[in-house]
């Protein structure tokens, strides 16, 4: 039986085992990580991760042939193919701060495998890396390799979060880099045999190792920059009365461009799109590509100017105050249909608002408390170390309060600020919520969900972004 480990419980690594194992029984899964409560969670009822169809997967497959262990040198000496999906953090601090992928779980990673390795392995990256790290891990390897063969494999994973589960089972592609070696298409054709159990062969790519890396890195710089254009042709559309939602729309039947990620909005989110841009900016100025640099860099910087814009029609809408204000924040995580709330654009919206003194109701129907008022206390970048080495959370932040009701939230709030694109919130009785709100009642849409018409008919004042302003807006000045 062919034995596959992952090291790394996490949101690639859980689901794409999880469904490995499910297409593939006659191949033993293991997933390990160093984290005792995650692993007890996966082991659990409740999963650390929630994604539609993962419950039901992993409970048909774990026990079975699909396994969750904190013994990860164990299973690492055990396996054939070992899957790394360890964090890849932005560095803080040194030579790249800010920028550069900090390699720190990968280089451990790699001399753990080193060390306990009796046998020839394929060794996968799964992680989001820089271009070049497999020539640095297989130093690393092969410095103290012990006479053990090990082949390096570049497999980035493509998943969109809430859509993750469909998007192993029907991916639009599956990207394998490797060595043009014998040895190296050898460990090529191990891992699509993997694949192919599902997945149909001409949609199994194979590169060289660089093409694979860059590829992940350039697929979510190209989306990130279409997110980041169509949020800065939005703020034109207030400007002028145009409607962003029309404008993508007729921008989008050319197929040429298609309509995909063309939906404005209060700023993307995620875990890889500003990480690995971010990094993609750094290898071009080690590269001496200043000219390149600068142009991905503009993609962050419209990102973070929508957010801040967001905050300003905010402020400005409410007689360019919100001190002491309660504002309801509908959503949390960085998109429906998931718990993540990695770079979620709720972060640094509710950190304005708060140092503008406003009270703060927040309602997700996935997000914990616990994780609203970690994010809310930690650093930039701090999120994506592993939790026992995030720093400790401080408490509770003050004039946040976390609810598990809409309703609740919207309760006396003098406005709403939808920030996450919940079904949930399209279906709201709005006539309810005005009723129990302060008056003049503000919505602030930043997701583009609801019937402005409808709610302006109710009684609101409604910013929804990229479309024409409400008249009370347009005569509010803007803050600075």
């Amino acid at each position: 039986m062919v034995k596959i480990c992952c090291i790394g419980a996490g949101y690639v690594g859980g689901p794409t085992m999880a469904v490995i194992a499910l297409k593939c029984p006659s191949i033993q899964v293991v997933v390990v990580d160093i984290s005792v409560s995650r692993i007890t969670a996966w082991n659990s009822e409740q999963l650390p991760i929630y994604e539609p169809g993962l419950e039901d997967i992993v409970k048909q497959c774990r026990g079975k042939n699909l396994f969750f262990s904190t013994d990860v040198e164990k299973n690492v000496a055990e396996a054939d193919i070992i899957f790394v999906s360890v964090n890849t953090p932005t560095k803080t601090q040194g030579l790249g701060a800010g920028r550069a992928a900090d390699l720190t779980y990968w280089e451990s990673a790699a001399r753990m495998i080193a060390d306990v390795s009796t046998s020839n392995k394929i060794v996968v990256e799964k992680s989001t890396v820089p271009v070049k790290t497999a020539e640095a891990i297989e130093k690393i390897l092969s410095f103290n390799s012990k006479g053990i063969n090990y082949q390096i494999l570049s497999n980035p994973e493509f998943l969109a979060e809430g859509t993750a589960i469909q998007d192993l089972f029907n991916p639009d592609r599956v990207l394998i880099g490797g060595k043009e070696t014998p040895d190296g298409q050898k460990a090529i054709q191990t891992l699509k045999d993997v694949y192919a159990h599902w997945v149909p062969e001409d949609r199994i790519i194979t590169t060289n190792l660089w093409s694979a890396e860059l590829s992940k890195l350039a697929a979510n710089a190209f989306l990130a920059q279409r997110i980041s254009s169509v949020n800065a042709m939005s703020a034109l559309c207030e400007a002028t009365g145009a409607d962003v939602s029309q404008v993508s729309h007729a921008v989008g039947k050319d197929t040429r461009i298609g309509s995909k990620f063309l939906n404005a909005s209060v700023g993307f989110g995620g875990s890889c799109f500003q990480k690995d841009i971010l990094n993609l900016v750094y290898i071009c100025e080690c590269n001496g590509l200043p000219e390149v640099a600068n142009y991905w860099k503009q993609v962050i910087k419209v990102n973070d100017y929508q957010k801040k814009r967001f905050v300003n029609r905010v402020v400005s809408s409410m007689f360019n105050t919100v001190s002491g204000k309660k504002i309801a924040i509908l959503g949390f995580a960085f998109k429906k249909d998931t718990g993540d709330t990695r770079e979620t654009p709720a972060i640094d919206v509710c950190k304005e608002l708060l140092r503008d003194r406003a009270r703060l109701s927040i309602y997700d129907p996935q997000v914990t408390m616990d994780q609203i008022q970690r994010d809310l206390s930690m650093d930039k970048f701090d999120w994506d170390h592993p939790v026992h080495l995030q720093p400790v959370s401080p408490g509770s932040v003050k004039k946040v309060s976390i609810v598990w009701d809409t309703y609740e939230a919207a309760r006396d709030a003098h406005a709403i600020c939808i920030l996450t694109e919940w079904d949930e919130f399209k279906t709201l009785d709005y006539q309810r919520i005005f009723d129990n709100m302060q008056k003049p009642a503000f919505v602030f849409d930043g997701r583009n969900i609801v019937n402005v018409k409808k709610l302006r008919e109710i009684g609101f004042i409604v910013y929804s972004i990229g479309k024409p302003l409400d008249p009370w807006i347009k005569d509010m000045p803007a803050v600075a």
